[in-house]
């Protein structure tokens, strides 16, 4: 059995329409309570800051309660900050209502096991198996009960502030800090402030509607603007649930997750910390790899999806890993991935170095890259499709070596992603607009 509602990152969708209601996160919340916790046990629930998380709250404090498990009731926190309490707190499993770098109106929810991970294809399949059935409502004898632990966001602050060397702090520097409007907007300025460092807050002010609208890690536009402005030494952007970072240089110009990770690995490896390969995607610049080479680092693509990444870097021995959104995974600090705890690791380098950002990716070339979102109203195999087969040939045989293309289904958007990377952009712009439109071209209408 296939998985139908769980994406490559939980179950996500436009508010009001399936499976983003009420009644399915209940369902959700009694299928999950079965599997995971099927004698009673405990579930810690985190948001980010949309209007509709007060709702699916609700419906999922019921759901567990209703099926024996008790509750614990974050609040906005980060998702990887949720990932870390509810191994501190002794939870059996966590969720996290977020829709991540969506606009307001969708949201999602995200399941994680005992030890803060993402759960297997095989557990949702096991969990989606159940969604059909009524929720499940036990004896008043043996419900489960519900408590707020706001407060306990100060345990996750103390663990982000400690993965810095020892002895290290972040005085002197001038850091412009946007979190999207976003789950972090407590937590990322804190932390920063209280390890010494002169912050600008942008993107703190959530009013539930307005989380990653024209600011964080997908608009970093405000961001470019404000570090100038203000000379600051980095500017640090979170998306909307915070495990998501993008950097922008003194010079106002945005350091993307290949980037960063180009720079994590070097300062891992000059720090003789660096073990295993460095895990990237398949949407990974090709400029980090050939950069990563010249180091003697060993560099590998996994599927798209950091779950995919951090299987991978579990399979090889690996700590880092991570993809050019900015889901940066440093498993020798955390979990998983965090866009607090890898900013904290980019300017522990930064102060190790005593170089600017600017200085430290100056050596990764990046080759330009084209990505075509091809919206459908249908899910189908592409590259299966014969016309784009014939397309996909003659771009790659064009490219040659020193290119790459890639053409994947979205797992969280009824799209076709089309990425076409080589050395010369006119060539890379005019081989992706052909390739975007044999797929437009040859996706089934709807009905």
């Amino acid at each position: 059995m296939s998985r139908k509602h769980f994406g490559t990152d939980g179950v996500r969708g436009r508010v009001g329409e399936e499976p983003m209601t009420v009644d399915f996160a209940l369902r959700l919340a009694s299928a999950a309570a079965r599997v995971l916790a099927p004698d009673g046990g405990t579930v810690l629930v985190g948001k980010d800051t949309r209007v509709s998380g007060y709702m699916f709250e609700s419906a999922l404090e019921a759901g567990f309660v209703a099926a024996g498990v008790d509750v614990l009731l974050a609040g906005p926190l980060p998702t990887p900050g949720i990932a870390y309490l509810l191994q501190r707190l002794g939870c059996d499993f966590g969720v996290v209502i977020s829709a991540s770098h969506n606009p307001y109106d969708d949201n999602g929810i995200k399941l994680f096991d005992r030890d803060g991970g993402k759960l297997p294809d095989e557990v949702e399949k096991q969990i989606e198996a159940f969604l059909g059935e009524p929720a499940v409502t036990r004896e008043s004898g043996h419900l489960g009960k519900a408590s707020r632990v706001d407060r306990q966001r100060t345990l996750y602050q103390d663990f982000c502030a400690a993965t810095l060397p020892p002895g290290m702090d972040l005085s002197g520097f001038k850091l412009v800090i946007d979190c999207a409007n976003g789950a972090a907007y407590k937590v990322a300025p804190r932390v920063l402030a209280d390890l010494g460092a002169e912050i600008i807050p942008i993107g703190c002010s959530p009013n539930g509607r307005n989380i990653n609208a024209g600011c964080g890690s997908t608009e970093p536009e405000l961001l470019q603007l404000t570090v100038t402005g203000v000379r600051a030494h980095a500017g640090i952007a979170l998306d909307g649930d915070g495990d998501r970072l993008v950097m922008v240089d003194h010079l106002g110009r945005v350091v993307d997750g290949d980037q960063l990770l180009y720079v994590l690995a070097r300062s891992r490896q000059e720090a003789g910390a660096l073990t295993g390969p460095v895990v990237g995607t398949v949407m990974s610049n090709l400029g980090l790899e050939l950069a990563l080479a010249e180091l003697g680092i060993e560099f590998r693509r996994a599927a798209v999806g950091d779950r995919y990444v951090l299987q991978m870097l579990r399979e090889e021995g690996g700590t880092l890993g991570g993809e050019t959104s900015g889901h940066l995974l440093c498993l020798d600090k955390a979990t998983t991935g965090d866009g607090l705890v890898a900013a904290l690791q980019v300017l522990a380098a930064m102060r190790q170095s005593g170089k600017s950002l600017a200085e430290l990716t100056a050596a990764m070339p990046r080759f330009p890259q084209r990505l075509l979102n091809v919206r459908v109203a249908t899910r189908f195999d592409a590259a299966g499709h014969p016309a784009v087969r014939e397309a996909l040939e003659a771009v790659q045989q064009a490219l040659g070596r020193r290119g790459r293309v890639v053409l994947r289904p979205s797992g969280t958007e009824p799209v076709i992603r089309v990425m076409v990377e080589g050395e010369d952009r006119d060539a890379v712009e005019r081989h992706a607009a052909a390739l975007a439109e044999a797929v437009r071209r040859a996706a089934p209408e709807s009905g």
